[in-house]
């Protein structure tokens, strides 16, 4: 039986990879579930043999309306949630793919002035922010706000000004066609557009080993700046031994925390200043040529890191948190092809956020040289957006501000 709290019961087990895709699904749109392994339940086999009428096919997702679904696909499963995945139109004079805090402040901006507008994002609204803990560096929010609240309320901004929205919805390829770019999505239907911006932020390198998923907005985090102020006065880990795990060890010194740095080489790869500054701290214990194996916790929150040395003996160094930095990856795939990037891959972009292809425009974690934090996505985003409005100035599509702002 489900409950309010947890509306969807999912029967499968640990070796499932459709149990693995519609559980990162369900997480990846913040739709909270209770899973039940059926290989140790006895009770949960009874259920899914009941629902398949004797046979063992999983996975069953059992609805708090008592209807079930049966080995899912993400398009069925986001038609039971109510997902919208495809659009009213197949044109808009702007579309933005990604829904993170530049893509959706670039659409409340464009919006706001009357451009047509559709976001197409492959996961859920509000990007890599809604699933964060706890907002606290954003200017507005004094007491702070919750990742999911946040990105809430981005999309209910943006679609007050009637931002068209897709979520569950991946972007496969964009094209070129004359002035007009053609964005394809994994259902086989093509948008077409005179501006184009691609918001569609990093990821995260993570280490894949056992716990991480689990801990990740609950002790795992990947950024200091953003979370570090939850764990004041505590000791906790950093994990890297580039600039950014120096540097980010050095600013959690700051919140009277000691930092236990480990890293796999066998000496810091971070500049010489900042190795110097690590070495000079009394706060952080550098432990070199150690590897995290498996994060552990309890009660859903994170407890330890278990490393392994050199010689292959393996301990638990105690933490409520540990800090993962061991790069980025920008997700700029899509447009490779179309536009310059820099060595990492980063879309390379001048003062407007164009991008080298006429059209495209950048905003974000994916822009080469932007700072990861979301205040300064916010001002990209605005800053696109405000370029976009000049680019498609020419094609005579037709803009009237939907509010008028009797500030400016």
């Amino acid at each position: 039986m489900t409950s309010a709290a947890q509306p969807i019961q999912m029967y499968g087990t640990a070796w499932c990879p459709d149990c693995h895709r519609a559980k990162q699904f369900l997480s990846e749109q913040r739709v909270p579930y209770a899973f039940t392994d059926v290989d140790d339940d006895q009770a949960g086999r009874a259920e899914v043999e009941r629902v398949n009428d004797g046979k063992l096919i999983i996975p069953v997702l059992v609805f708090e309306d008592g209807s079930t679904l049966v080995e899912p696909s993400n398009a069925d499963l986001a038609a039971k949630l109510g997902l919208s995945t495809e659009a009213r139109h197949r044109f808009y004079p702007l579309i933005i793919v990604g829904s993170g805090v530049a893509g959706l402040t670039a659409a409340i901006y464009a919006a706001r002035e009357g451009i047509p507008t559709l976001v197409i994002e492959s996961g859920a609204v509000g990007g890599a922010i809604g699933i964060t803990d706890q907002v606290d560096n954003f200017p507005g929010f004094p007491d702070g706000v919750s990742g999911s609240d946040f990105a809430d309320r981005l999309r209910r901004q943006a679609e007050r000004f009637g931002v068209e929205i897709l979520s569950a919805t991946e972007a496969v390829s964009i094209a070129v066609d004359g002035d007009q770019k053609v964005v394809t999505t994994g259902s086989g239907d093509a948008y077409r557009s005179h501006a184009l911006l691609v918001a569609t932020g990093s990821t995260y390198r993570r280490l894949g080993i056992p716990g991480e998923e689990d801990f990740i907005g609950s002790g795992v985090h990947f950024c200091a700046t953003c979370d570090g102020a939850f764990y004041r006065g505590d000791s906790v880990v950093v994990i890297g031994g580039g600039n950014s795990a120096t540097e980010e060890s050095l600013f959690l010194t700051t919140l009277d925390e000691t930092v236990t740095l480990i890293t796999t080489s066998d000496r810091l790869t971070a500049s010489a200043a900042a190795v110097e500054k690590v070495e000079r701290s009394t706060d952080i214990d550098v432990r070199t040529r150690t590897t995290p194996v498996e994060f552990v916790g309890q009660g859903g929150k994170l407890t330890g890191v278990v490393v392994e040395a050199a010689d292959g003996t393996r301990t638990t160094i105690d933490a409520p948190a540990a800090f993962v930095f061991i790069g980025l990856t920008p997700n700029s795939t899509l447009v490779s092809d179309l536009v310059d990037t820099d060595d990492q891959q980063f879309v390379t972009a001048d003062a407007g956020m164009q991008t080298t292809a006429v059209g495209i425009f950048v905003a974000g974690d994916v822009r080469s040289g932007s700072t990861k934090q979301a205040a300064a996505a916010a001002g990209e985003g605005a800053a696109a957006a405000i370029a976009i409005r000049r680019y498609l100035e020419p094609f005579g599509t037709a803009m009237r501000p939907n509010v008028v702002d009797t500030a400016s």
